[in-house]
């Protein structure tokens, strides 16, 4: 029997390129296994293609019951979109299946980004994990079957360009070439884009794939995301995440705690709620507590340091939204 704690809080992985989701959660219990931990429910907060990578939050013990809110937080990434050849996948994994030979200019790019800002409506990849018919996208398009998928609206909440600023090579958003003459500058050649890299930060169910796509189409020209990176999801940025060598540390008996954040790192925004033993009893056996002068809205509960439940108030009455086994 381990005398090691049961841990409950976040391990953010930051996932490498061509390992999915499901494989990571699997990596991260192989590792709690290993590292002689107790049997610990295990469940990420936002799947990540294989071929993306970056930050996937993972949610350990109790902090599994907060996962369907990190599905809905906002999220961003960072992609490549590559000029002149579009895929069935629309990224480098599958088979091209339209080519062209324009390359927008840069200019062209700058001012496109701005029509991509704010709700659009965008058909999903037919190579996604949604469902159509009680079967998986995905699954009816590598049978040869034809997918249609309905357009969904979503948020752009910004589309920049990858600055050096914000490079770690600090080198040019854009793979260019010249072009065709300027017709505002005879002289010089008009410089082109074989490919540019943009941040984006977007709402739930955006398909990053879709956007370069679609980004591609308006600018006269196919493409496909030759890469794709998460450095946001919700609270949890790539600073805190940790690689699969520092997962791997923990399986060889490396303490946990230098890398698991609080159940609550993931309640980024609601308040603290502070409670005496007698509200938190009746939090804990699912009674309603009544006379609380607060505003009404959703709170994290807790009884000094410990979490009790997520919890939500109004006309100071305090019901139970998620309880805490803690």
């Amino acid at each position: 029997m381990s005398d090691l704690a049961q841990p409950h809080g976040w391990l953010i992985l930051d996932k490498p390129r061509g390992l999915g989701s499901t494989q990571a959660v699997g990596a991260v219990k192989r590792n709690l296994r290993e590292g002689g931990y107790p049997k610990t429910k295990v469940g990420h907060g936002g799947t990540l293609d294989p071929l993306a990578e970056g930050v996937l939050p993972i949610a350990l013990g109790e902090a599994t019951k907060l996962s369907g809110r990190m599905l809905d937080s906002d999220k961003t990434y960072e992609f490549t979109i590559q000029f002149g050849e579009q895929t069935d996948t629309l990224d480098t994994e599958g088979e091209v299946i339209a080519t062209s030979d324009r390359r927008p200019p840069l200019a062209a790019i700058a001012a496109i980004c701005e029509h991509f800002t704010g709700k659009i409506e965008q058909i999903p990849p037919k190579y996604s994990a949604l469902k159509v018919d009680g079967k998986r996208a995905y699954d009816l398009a590598r049978a040869g079957e034809d997918v249609e998928l309905e357009t969904r609206r979503v948020t752009i909440h910004s589309l920049e360009f990858l600055g050096p600023d914000l490079s770690q090579e600090g080198v040019s958003p854009f793979a260019t070439t010249l072009g065709r003459p300027d017709p505002y500058d005879p002289q010089a050649p008009l410089e082109l884009a074989d490919s540019v890299t943009l941040v984006a930060k977007v709402s739930k169910g955006t398909y990053i794939r879709s956007l370069a796509r679609d980004i591609a189409r308006a600018l006269g020209t196919v493409g496909h995301v030759t890469y794709l990176r998460r450095t946001q999801a919700g609270p949890f940025s790539e600073n805190q995440a940790i690689s699969l060598d520092k997962l791997n540390e923990i399986g060889k008996g490396a303490p946990i705690k230098d890398h698991l954040l609080s159940l609550e790192a993931g309640l980024d925004g609601i308040p603290a709620l502070a409670l005496d033993q007698n509200s938190a009893q009746a939090a804990r056996q699912g009674r309603v507590v009544s006379d609380l002068p607060h505003p009404d809205g959703l709170y994290f509960a807790k009884l000094e340091e410990t979490p009790v439940a997520l919890v939500e108030l109004e006309g100071g009455m305090m019901k139970v939204v998620r309880g805490f086994n803690l």
